[in-house]
């Protein structure tokens, strides 16, 4: 929603709701703006937000900031209370938590460096990343996958801009006063989280219709004036690139077939085309919505340590008791957080393993593959397709056994049926 345009695709609050409050960090960013990162939406919330946290930002990424008097005016300034929306969990993430490395202003102060080295790095094949990877932070490259082109990109950036190694940076924050496992002090001791959760039914019918809603309100039509104007050259020369800015949203790769070939092929297999794009939106749509709900329960009620903010559970399965099962107790339990009171409701409990190891490295010979994370490693060695190489393997197995009982059996009757015969 930082993007400029493209309200549609990008499910954008209408002007309406826009109205009714505040809102902030919507339609300033150019669409084909392809490095913006967390790091630059941090950058531009937190003094939003609070201009002494920004301040004290500041000092920690560059020396002696000129303040700016418009800081004064933050939502703290103005008795406001800020309310951050999701979404993407991991931006969340950026302003509760101490997690961020920037490294862009070291890169700023040499005009030769400014293109985005990240997206230089990960044109290399993950094999090369993973072995420049190992040479210069070993500890990292154990940690991560070894087919991860991004995370793998990130970590050699880092060490490339700042000299340090990233695992070195990370032990760093953990280490600070409130730290923990997974990152650095809470920025804001004071917050709660508020997490919209339904039933997966109601959850799955409810992204249809979202799809169908916003090709309703003229998807196609803004798909394909932007297909038009930014990406109609870049597809000609075989360059489109869906892992970068406002081409990684939902949307725009699975309408790709049918865009690019409109008009060129006859209307039948244009129609069956935007069907295939219809149905995978849906698709990706909901797969994208169960990833949310696994990262807020890895993330935030699975999270180690003890600067984690409470998180409540609203379930908004049924909409029309939208009024009694969510806006009611919501608003106590916010109301409860500003008096300085405890909440009538309890937050959401899910236990976790202070032993569990994040980024243990083990490779599953069987279905050869590199998986990292103790719970990942326990989910694998129940997945279907683990278990079918498994008994894949013991049938083999079996039969090998057999055939070498079969041979050992007919060696022990060749041996009886000579020497039953005369010399």
């Amino acid at each position: 929603q930082v993007y400029k345009g493209l309200d549609i695709i990008t499910n954008k609050v209408s002007p309406q709701e826009q109205r009714l409050c505040r809102h902030h960090m919507i339609s300033f960013l150019d669409p084909l703006v392809s490095n913006y990162t967390v790091v630059d939406f941090r950058d531009k919330a937190v003094p939003l937000i609070s201009f002494h946290a920004a301040a004290h930002l500041a000092e920690q990424i560059r020396p002696s900031p000129r303040r700016s008097q418009a800081g004064k005016r933050d939502i703290f300034a103005r008795d406001k209370i800020p309310i951050v929306v999701g979404g993407t969990n991991y931006y969340i993430e950026s302003l509760l938590w101490k997690v961020l490395i920037d490294t862009k202003e070291k890169a700023s102060m040499a005009p030769e460096t400014t293109a985005d080295r990240k997206v230089e790095l990960e044109q290399l094949d993950s094999v090369e990343l993973h072995r420049r990877l190992s040479r210069v932070d070993p500890e990292m490259a154990a940690k991560l996958h070894p087919h991860d082109k991004r995370k793998l990109a990130r970590s050699l950036q880092v060490f490339e801009e700042t000299g340090i190694p990233h695992s070195e940076i990370l032990h760093q924050q953990q280490e600070e006063e409130g730290g923990g496992p997974l990152g650095g002090p809470l920025k804001y001791p004071h917050s709660c989280i508020l997490w919209l959760h339904a039933d997966q039914a109601a959850l799955d019918q409810r992204l249809e219709k979202r799809v169908d809603d916003m090709l309703a309100a003229g998807l196609l039509e803004e798909l394909r004036d932007f297909h038009r104007r930014y990406n109609q050259e870049k597809v000609a020369e075989n360059r489109q690139d869906y892992q970068h800015g406002i081409f990684q949203s939902i949307g725009f790769k699975e309408f790709h077939e049918y865009l690019v070939s409109e008009g060129n092929c006859s209307p039948e297999t244009s129609a069956l085309l935007l069907q295939k794009g219809i149905q995978a939106l849906k698709q990706v749509t909901k797969r994208y919505a169960r990833r949310q709900n696994k990262w807020v329960r890895n993330r935030f009620l699975r999270r180690p340590g003890p600067n984690v903010p409470p998180v409540y559970g609203l379930d908004v399965s049924d909409l029309l008791w939208w009024e009694e099962d969510v806006l009611k107790p919501a608003l106590e339990i916010v109301e409860s957080f500003i008096q300085g009171r405890e909440p009538p409701a309890e937050p959401v409990k899910m236990g976790y393993d202070v032993n569990e190891n994040k980024r243990s490295h083990r490779v599953c010979e069987l279905c050869n593959r590199v998986i990292i994370g103790d719970r990942e490693w326990a989910a694998h060695s129940r997945s279907k397709s683990h278990l079918h190489q498994l008994k894949k393997r013991r049938k083999l197995e079996a039969a090998s056994r057999a055939a070498e009982t079969e041979g050992d059996s007919r060696g022990a009757e060749t041996s009886a049926e000579d020497s039953s015969l005369p010399l």
